[in-house]
């Protein structure tokens, strides 16, 4: 089971990233959420998914962490500032992906998390609605209702630029 949960770690810090958006915070999390794993190895049930049981532990953390204090804006407004961004020089492809990287931070968390776990990390969404504690159902209308936000806004958005090049 250990092995199979060090094979799941890039994943994880992934995941992480996206709940924090920040590196640094990510790597905690990551090592937190595999530090209850750990100490809670008996509770997991073999023969059903690690890595829902292991973004569960840590999606749970990340939000334990909000209510002593982390508030989402503190999160947007580092995030905005991070060095790892793509170079505001770059070419249209890269406006794009800048673009669709802050529609995806447009999202509510909740959207935000659904698409992440199904479009990013390649979740079910039997386990994405495992790792949310939510019924498929309602995973499957957030990914929706993500996915038409994230058109509309990109739609927005190179209208926008459209016309301010006029």
């Amino acid at each position: 089971m250990r092995g199979e949960m060090l094979a799941l770690l890039p994943q994880l810090r992934s995941f992480a990233r996206f709940l924090t958006g920040q590196v640094a915070s990510a790597d905690d999390l990551v090592q937190e959420t595999v530090l209850r794993a750990l100490g809670a190895l008996e509770q997991f049930t073999p023969g059903t998914s690690m890595k829902a049981w292991l973004y569960t532990i840590a999606r749970n953390l990340f939000y334990e962490q909000a209510r002593h204090g982390r508030r989402e804006r503190d999160v947007m407004s580092d995030y905005a500032h991070r060095p790892d961004q793509p170079d505001s020089a770059g070419t249209e492809r890269a406006d794009d992906l800048r673009d669709l990287d802050g529609a995806i931070w447009r999202l509510s968390p909740r959207l935000r998390e659904a698409l992440v776990l199904v479009g990013v990390q390649e979740m079910t969404y039997a386990e994405a609605a495992r790792v949310c504690g939510v019924t498929v159902g309602t995973i499957k209308a957030r990914v929706s209702r993500a996915r038409a936000q994230i058109m509309e806004y990109m739609a927005t958005g190179s209208d926008h630029s459209r016309r301010e090049g006029e």
